[in-house]
């Protein structure tokens, strides 16, 4: 392997001193670690024209053949030895799952895993593994993604919430929410047609609403006073617990559904990296759960 990159290195910087200077060695080390090769190969590589060198036949063909993986050797090395040893696990994660519920819970990973430096990449594009430097996708939809390792992450429930300005908990019936703004999230699993259709009320009129295209700003909205939303209660967790929205309506009906998911390539799942981040998911993700079960919500 040493005469194998002294070649290569002399091929690429042209001659012998050059590649002596850029490797830290003398040039008669590098002529006779080339000269070692040719032996062993039974051929000759290249000759010298002045202080330069030129390829033979030869010498051209087995270049072209070790290029690539001598290259990809160097820059695994210049990575790893850049990055101190570092691991970097990349996370793809819907913006509104990323804001309201796993970045408030992130120092606790970062905490038992100092060693690991994590990038969040925060949106709702589905993640192509084969051409993106993504280990985990945390991603909204129905679950089915063939080949993929996939699990839901939490079943979550769907009810009605404002800000206590707009109405006390448990104080309105259904058919009051006509009298007040409805807030939609165009992209939730959940829609109010679907809601009043569970409820048993077909609306005869035309509501007043404002449409949002990512949960988080309708939570935000609706705890800022704007009108009446319906959304996950993992999305809107800490809200609901620290009173900024409540929910107006007594018994809410039951819907549930599961629409955020762990997903990534089988094969990831032998890196120790992303088996601590995804058993720290189902941690919190329990911890979560017997959280929302003691309060009820």
């Amino acid at each position: 392997m040493r005469a194998i990159s002294m070649f290569h290195a002399t091929v690429k910087a042209g001659s012998i001193s050059s590649a002596a200077q850029e490797l830290g060695v003398t040039p008669s080390a590098i002529s006779q670690q080339i000269h070692s090769l040719e032996l062993f190969l039974g051929t000759s590589l290249m000759v010298k024209v002045g202080r330069q060198v030129k390829l033979t036949e030869a010498g051209e063909r087995y270049f072209e053949m070790i290029s690539n993986g001598v290259d990809q050797i160097a820059e695994a090395t210049h990575r790893l030895r850049g990055h101190r040893a570092a691991t970097v696990l990349t996370v793809r994660a819907a913006p509104t799952l990323s804001t309201k519920w796993l970045l408030p819970r992130l120092g606790s990973f970062i905490g038992k895993h100092p060693q690991i430096d994590v990038r969040i990449d925060g949106t709702n594009e589905p993640t192509n593994f084969d051409r993106e430097d993504v280990d985990v996708d945390l991603r909204h939809g129905e679950g089915r993604w063939p080949g993929l390792f996939v699990e839901g992450l939490a079943e979550e429930r769907f009810f009605p919430v404002c800000s206590p300005s707009i109405a006390a908990a448990g104080s309105l019936q259904p058919a009051d929410f006509f009298r007040h703004r409805l807030i939609h999230s165009v992209k939730s699993a959940v829609q109010w047609n679907h809601w009043f259709a569970t409820v048993g009320i077909s609306p005869e009129q035309r509501w007043q609403r404002v449409l949002f295209d990512r949960s988080h700003m309708v939570v935000d909205a609706a705890a800022g006073g704007l009108g009446i939303a319906l959304e996950s209660n993992m999305m809107m967790w800490h809200e609901l617990r620290d009173g900024r929205l409540v929910c107006p309506v007594p018994n809410p009906p039951p819907i549930t559904a599961v629409t955020q998911w762990i997903v990534c390539p089988p094969d990831r799942l032998r890196l120790s990296k992303v088996r601590s981040f995804i058993e720290w998911l189902r941690a919190e993700r329990d911890a979560w759960l017997a959280e929302v079960a003691a309060a009820g919500s």
